[in-house]
Order: C-alpha cells, then sequence, then structure tokens
C-alpha cells in the first residue's frame, strides 16, 4: 500500500496545478502533451520481444481506457467546474472499483462494497460544503466518465497482469501508447496545433504532469494496485481527496472547512481499517467454518 500512498500524495497537487496553469489551454491538448511525455519516460523500458501480442492489444486497450478516455474527460472537466468541485465528484471512484472487480470476476463482495462506500462518505464530508451548481450537470457527467475509465483500468490492469510472469516497467509503455492515440485523435478534432501558445509556467507543469504525475506515479499506481486488495484498491482512490484539500491550503491559498476534512479524513482512514482488518480476519474465518 505504500505505493498508493506515495502516489496519493504527488496527485494532492495536481488539482491546483491544473486550475491555475493550464485551463487557457485545450483540454484535450493538454491530455495528450502529458501522456506523450510519460510514453517518453517509459519507452527506454519497453520489451516488446517478451510480450504475447494478445497480451499488448490488451494492454493498449488498457492505456486507452484508463488514461486516454479518462484524461481527457477528466481536465475538460476544469473548464466547466472549479478545482474543488472536480475533487468532489471523483469520490464514487471506489464503488467503481469494487463493482468492475466484482463483474469480472464474477463474485460479489459485501466488504469491499461497505468500506468503498464508507470512502466515498468520508471524502463528501470532507468537500461537501465548498460544492456549486454551476455547470453542474456537464461537469458531473464528465468527472463520472473519468472515474469510471479509472476504476476500469486498474481493475482490468491487475487481472490481466496476474496471469502472466512479466516485470510491469517492461509493459508500461504500451498503456501510454494507447493513451496517447486516443487523446491524439481528440486533439486532431479540437486544437489548432499550429497556433499553441505555452509559457514557461506551462510548459514546466506539462514536464511536471508528464513526468512525475502521469509518467511515475500511474506507473508506481497501477504497480501498487497489482500488491492489495481490491477494497483498499477502492478506498485509496479516495485517500487523494482529503490530501488534496491539505495541499490546497498550505499552497494554493484556498479557504476550507478544516472540521469537515478532519471528520472526512477519519471516516476513510477508518475504512481503510475495517478493509485491512477484515482480510487478515478472512482467512482464520473461513478456517472455523
Amino acid at each position: 500500500m505504500i505505493y498508493l500512498l506515495i502516489v496519493s500524495l504527488i496527485w494532492a497537487f495536481s488539482f491546483g496545478l491544473i486550475k491555475d496553469n493550464l485551463t487557457s489551454l485545450d483540454s484535450n491538448f493538454v491530455a495528450f502533451t502529458r501522456l506523450l511525455i510519460s510514453f517518453f519516460v517509459f519507452i527506454p523500458f519497453l520489451k516488446i520481444k517478451k510480450i504475447k501480442n494478445d497480451l499488448v492489444f490488451k494492454l493498449i486497450f488498457n492505456g486507452a481506457i484508463q488514461y486516454g478516455i479518462m484524461y481527457v474527460a477528466y481536465i475538460y472537466a476544469f473548464q466547466f467546474l472549479k478545482a474543488y468541485e472536480i475533487v468532489l465528484f471523483t469520490i464514487f471512484t471506489p464503488i467503481y472499483v469494487t463493482l468492475i472487480n466484482d463483474i469480472l470476476n464474477k463474485k460479489f463482495n459485501r466488504i469491499f462494497l461497505i468500506t468503498s462506500s464508507l470512502a466515498v462518505i468520508g471524502a463528501g464530508i470532507a468537500v461537501y460544503d465548498k460544492f456549486s451548481y454551476s455547470n453542474l450537470i456537464v461537469g458531473f457527467i464528465l468527472i463520472q466518465v473519468s472515474n469510471l475509465s479509472f476504476a476500469f483500468g486498474q481493475v482490468f490492469y491487475k487481472n490481466i497482469m496476474a496471469q502472466v510472469k512479466i516485470r510491469d516497467r517492461d509493459v508500461f509503455a504500451l498503456l501510454y501508447f494507447g493513451a496517447v492515440l486516443t487523446s491524439f485523435i481528440f486533439t486532431l478534432f479540437t486544437t489548432n496545433l499550429m497556433e499553441i501558445k505555452i509559457t514557461e509556467t506551462q510548459v514546466f507543469t506539462l514536464l511536471y504532469l508528464g513526468i512525475i504525475a502521469s509518467g511515475l506515479g500511474f506507473f508506481l499506481w497501477n504497480y501498487g494496485a497489482r500488491k492489495t486488495n481490491t477494497g483498499a484498491l477502492a478506498i485509496f482512490n479516495n485517500l487523494k481527496i482529503p490530501l488534496g484539500i491539505v495541499v490546497s491550503i498550505l499552497f494554493f491559498d484556498e479557504i476550507v472547512n478544516i472540521d469537515t476534512l478532519i471528520v472526512g479524513g477519519i471516516i476513510v482512514i477508518f475504512a481503510l481499517i475495517i478493509n485491512e482488518y477484515y482480510i487478515q480476519t478472512k482467512p482464520i474465518i473461513n478456517k472455523l467454518e
């Protein structure tokens, strides 16, 4: 779980950086650029000869959904919502992770659904007082498309990689390749690449997002997803929310309700504790039965 915690801390900075520095650029171009940077970071590690053709296509498809569709919808939503509203609408991801995992594995896990629901409640409490109704419907739909795409990709990657013996870094460039293709197609329809003007601040922001938040962050997240149970994975999808609010307070001068932040954060952590207790005691309960 340490990998998921590290990435949650990294991603906590992304909400404010995107809203403050990149909303003047076409959202599809932003998604394409940061994913292209991430692709270049991992292309030296690609061991294409070790990967069977069916796995190649699965990984490209995985990346197209988890990162391509996710980022196109996610970054476009910043045109309609404020940063803290984006944070709010991401709280449903744990439930999507749990339900998608149950569907793919054809097995319903009640405890994972309960703990992921607690994570949603906790994250909602942490940010509820910041909610506004501007452009609600469009922004909400975009973020749910983003959430579903990211949730599907996490679970699908965890499942397909469990069936093969190959290092994550040897294949991860394929996920970014799928994401780059997807975001580039959208960019062609919305961006005049010949007239793009990027400031120095925007260049550094894109480099940070592409190398650290997307490149290193997505790799460590999917690697960590393989090392932990689905319940903990679902909960960690919302841990970045109270962390993101703390970062907003310390670095982006946003004003939030400290009391609700503390209460919401405690509920998210409590959900994680329940989940881990269940995982630790489940083998004992099964033996007693």
